[in-house]
């Protein structure tokens, strides 16, 4: 009898501790569960999606800094290196967010690169995403603070050109003044305040005719245009300085190639072309001025025997108020504006325009423009 109490007793024993050690298990399997949780690289629900549906930059960090998701655009602008923040002003803005809680907004200028010869314009801003990741956002502003930077020379540089011709006619009505008693030197002096009101008319017209080109859409009046017509237009523009100059104007392509747009403008285009190649070829050089056209595009190119353009120079040609030769422009009148006309003239018209240049050899501008196709229909009231 007393060994059968003691062989129940040895069971309910095992029962007991057997049932223990399998709440014990459960314990500690449920206790691991939320400690992977917490240690989990998820991100919050929708977060993926979101980072995956914005066109700048976005990325999540987890609590050691470690990127868990980004955009591509992250990448793009070389903002993570093996899964980590590349720069150190972006990173010490998480530190803060983290320390305090409070999002932060804020522009940084990062290099774009390992060599950091160009730099790129961010607007970050960081913020907590949930009580364990920091969300950061990246906008690029670089477009922005080059616009602003175009904005501020063009001031700087227009002040400039305006400042010479006014300050040297109130320095030749002075002395016209003092020599009113010599006639051939008030002629001389009236001559040169002739040359500089000129001059300063030819930069106001040019001023006032890129800002109408930059605010006005051409091809809302277009029409079909034959490019033999603008290039002979443009030639008899610069006939008699070039007859006087003893230089040829040749002229060679297809004939009676159309395009859609303005006359006039694309007449002014080519004339500032063929009147930089005159200004900067020497006498009894040649100049050539030819139309091609292929699968729709009209291509008309205009090449000179002239002094040619540096190759640090030639990505600027087309800036405002810039000149390769800055004493040989102002002696030969020129402005900077031409080719920034030529540039907003053709980009209305849908085109482009390339240049070449070798020093010593000569350069040559291409103006590319969408030809007219047979069925292209010309503004009601105009005639095909």
């Amino acid at each position: 009898m007393e060994t059968g109490w003691l062989v129940l007793f040895s069971v309910a024993l095992g029962l007991t501790v057997g049932a223990g050690f399998v709440i014990l298990l459960h314990a500690v399997e449920r206790r691991g569960n939320n400690a992977m949780s917490i240690v989990s690289s998820s991100v919050p629900d929708g977060i993926d999606q979101v980072i995956d549906a914005i066109d700048f930059a976005g990325l999540v960090l987890d609590p050691s800094n470690n990127v868990v998701k980004a955009s591509t655009a992250v990448y793009t602008y070389g903002l993570v290196a093996n899964q980590i923040l590349a720069h150190d002003e972006i990173a010490e803005l998480v530190v803060e967010v983290r320390r305090t809680g409070e999002p932060v907004n804020q522009e940084v200028t990062l290099a774009r690169g390992p060599f950091g010869e160009a730099s790129i314009h961010l607007e970050v801003q960081v913020a907590r995403l949930g009580s364990r990741y920091v969300l950061v956002l990246a906008e690029d502003r670089t477009e922005a603070y080059r616009l602003e930077e175009t904005r501020r020379d063009f001031i700087a540089n227009i002040s400039h050109e305006l400042k010479t011709p006014i300050g040297a006619i109130s320095l030749l009505s002075e002395a016209l003044d003092v020599a009113s008693d010599d006639p051939a030197q008030v002629r001389r002096f009236a001559k040169q305040v002739g040359t500089e009101a000129n001059r300063l008319s030819q930069i106001t017209r040019e001023i006032i005719e890129l800002s109408r080109l930059q605010a006005t859409d051409v091809l809302a009046t277009a029409k079909r245009i034959d490019m033999s017509a603008v290039v002979s237009a443009a030639l008899d523009q610069n006939h008699v300085i070039a007859d006087a100059r003893g230089m040829t104007l040749a002229v060679g392509g297809s004939k009676h190639v159309e395009v859609i747009g303005d006359e006039t403008l694309l007449t002014l285009a080519v004339n500032n072309l063929v009147a930089n190649a005159i200004q900067y070829s020497p006498d009894r050089s040649r100049i050539g001025i030819g139309v091609h056209h292929t699968d729709g595009v009209v291509e008309l190119a205009v090449t000179d025997q002239g002094i040619g353009i540096p190759d640090d120079d030639l990505p600027r040609v087309f800036e405002r108020f810039f000149r390769v030769d800055q004493a040989r422009s102002r002696n030969t009148g020129g402005t900077g504006l031409g080719l920034s006309i030529v540039k907003h003239v053709v980009q209305n018209h849908g085109g482009d325009i390339r240049a070449w240049s070798q020093v010593g050899q000569g350069s040559t501008f291409t103006i590319r423009l969408p030809e007219a196709s047979s069925d292209s229909v010309a503004p009601q009231g105009e005639k095909r």
